[in-house]
């Protein structure tokens, strides 16, 4: 601190250079190249090399520079260089907070303002099939680890003066760009001012990704449930943004967030628009009967071999003794084990390359699953319904979702185990209890169903035809209620023979 407060601007190119080379000192690849004229006038250019196109920085500052031959001033370069995207800073901590980000910086000497020029030179993939979120309908192409990118796929989705894209800088040690994105016109200024102030008094060093963003930003860290969307599909971003969301992209992270969420939007999918509201309606009510599934099924098997077999009906209690009868461990711990065993075998499957993780998932989870009947560890019907149990699981868009639902199985069969169907229900109960407490930016995670908006369960439990679509989820609070008249959309429009 005590060399920033004695060296301000103005100064010497000379005492610039030295200031800049103390605090890079363990950085080679700092560049600082000093120019004099004849009258004696010298001016510094300043860059980090490897993220700057040299190319450009050579074309468009240095043979414009060197060959000005009047008297050096930050008015004649500005006015030389065929560049438009000049910045000024005025203090030595935005000179080195920039060159942190790729700016080339030239100080003139005896100047206040040091001029800076936006010449990075980036890697950056190039759009590809998103791979965590996969559709069989609508468009492929996922987000890139570039911002820039990212935002001109936002913009091209969305062609309107009324898309907002707002500037931020999180981290201390670490600078990261976020962007916030919404549409005036239509998304709750509630909302964008909740997500705004919570961005500007995040104090933290570093943000690793926008999941981690998204940690930061949740209403609770407590919540086992995911707080705020997770996407790496443009359609589904901008989508939620047309409804009245608000979403954030950040630099570096193939993802955006949507925000405010509920349970029920993790079930969603955009590909439920691509095909008709009948289709489009099943697939929606099949994920929310899958959740329930394999929730419940896992823990009732334990619960009903358990202690209340007498419900299950003679022929298929024979079958399940005689499929149990070499199995030396109570239904519980048999079940925790081929649960911890299909766990095993996701995870593996996940974490392996994409051809040999499916390989493994599938022949892994066969063998696997013999071996233990012929050794007598499981029965052949539990193998049955934990294998139900995890093919339902996967038909969450959401892969936060998922491992959420994953996680809750395992307390739910402990008491099954423990207590039977009372056992259940009081999980259950306390799931509910948990879920009717949490908020996504301040609104309820169970909305439209608590509170109750009887109007919006057509945005949420199942489709119906566009033209009935009329409206925006009311639950949301969006400033534009209407996407179009309600009276047109009503009119036939054949043309009359």
């Amino acid at each position: 601190m005590k060399t920033r407060n004695k060296k301000k601007l103005p100064m010497k190119v000379d005492d610039l250079e030295s200031f800049l080379k103390e605090k890079f000192e363990k950085n080679p690849d700092l560049v600082f190249s000093k120019y004099e004229q004849q009258n004696g006038k010298k001016v510094g250019v300043c860059f980090i090399g490897y993220q700057v196109d040299t190319d450009k920085v050579e074309e468009f500052l240095l043979q414009p520079l060197l060959s000005m031959e009047e008297k050096w001033t930050n008015k004649e370069i500005i006015n030389r260089t065929p560049l438009n995207n000049v910045q000024t800073s005025h203090s030595l901590e935005e000179v080195l907070q920039k060159l942190l980000v790729g700016e080339v910086f030239i100080y003139v000497e005896g100047e206040k303002e040091v001029l800076s020029y936006l010449l990075l030179n980036k890697e950056k993939r190039s759009l590809e099939k998103a791979e965590t979120e996969s559709l069989v309908l609508g468009p492929k192409i996922g987000f890139t680890e570039s911002i820039v990118t990212n935002m001109n796929i936002v913009r091209w989705r969305i062609k309107s003066t009324d898309l907002v894209l707002e500037d931020y800088t999180i981290g201390k040690l670490n600078p990261r760009d976020i962007r916030l994105i919404y549409l005036k016109s239509i998304a709750n200024e509630e909302d964008v001012n909740t997500m705004r102030q919570r961005i500007k008094e995040l104090d933290v060093d570093e943000v690793e990704d926008s999941a981690v963003l998204s940690q930061y930003l949740a209403d609770s860290q407590s919540n086992i449930f995911p707080s705020f969307q997770s996407t790496e599909l443009p359609d589904r971003f901008t989508y939620a943004i047309t409804k009245g969301k608000v979403g954030i992209l950040m630099e570096n992270s193939p993802t955006g967030i949507i925000a405010p969420a509920n349970l029920f939007s993790f079930i969603e999918s955009t590909e439920d628009l691509y095909m008709n509201w009948y289709a489009g309606t099943f697939l929606r009510l099949l994920r929310f009967i899958a959740m329930f599934f394999t929730v419940i099924v896992t823990p009732l098997y334990v619960a009903i071999i358990t202690y209340q077999y007498s419900i299950v009906p003679t022929q298929l209690l024979i079958s399940i003794g005689q499929s149990r009868a070499a199995v030396p461990f109570p239904p519980l711990i048999e079940a925790l084990i081929l649960e911890f065993l299909i766990e095993l075998l996701r995870e593996a499957g996940a974490r392996l390359p994409t051809k040999v993780g499916q390989t493994m998932g599938i022949v892994g989870g066969i063998v696997i699953g013999q071996a233990a009947v012929a050794a007598g560890l499981t029965s052949n019907i539990l193998i049955i319904v934990v294998a139900m149990s995890a093919l339902a699981s996967y038909t969450s868009p959401s892969y936060l979702l998922g491992t959420t639902i994953r996680i809750i199985r395992f307390p739910l069969i402990l008491l099954a185990g423990l207590f039977g169907l009372i056992g259940i229900m009081f999980g259950l109960c306390f799931l509910i209890i948990h879920l009717l407490r949490l908020t996504s930016l301040g609104r309820s995670y169970l909305i439209p169903l608590y509170p109750l908006q009887l109007q919006d369960f057509n945005k949420v439990f199942y489709r119906t035809p566009f033209k009935f679509e009329y409206k925006r989820a009311k639950s949301y609070l969006p400033r534009s209620l209407y996407r179009f008249s309600k009276k047109d959309a009503g009119q036939k429009r054949d043309i009359d023979e």
